[in-house]
């Protein structure tokens, strides 16, 4: 199955524009996990935009 990137284009909640994996849900999940971060589309926006992607800003974020 290929990756429909115009169609995850419009639903992509990254606002790193330079990001080349913008759409590209595979290699963005890949990426991240990677480097032990989490990608910015499993947070809210509030949080997404201040591109802290760590795994202990993620479980921060959802603790309750």
């Amino acid at each position: 199955m290929d990756c429909n990137v115009t169609k995850n284009m419009n639903s992509c909640p990254c606002t790193y524009e330079p990001c080349s994996r913008k759409g590209k849900c595979c290699e963005c999940v890949q990426y991240h996990l990677r480097n032990n971060e989490v990608p910015g589309c499993f947070f809210p926006q509030e949080v997404e935009h201040t591109y802290d992607r760590s795994r202990r800003r993620y479980i921060e974020t959802f603790k309750k």
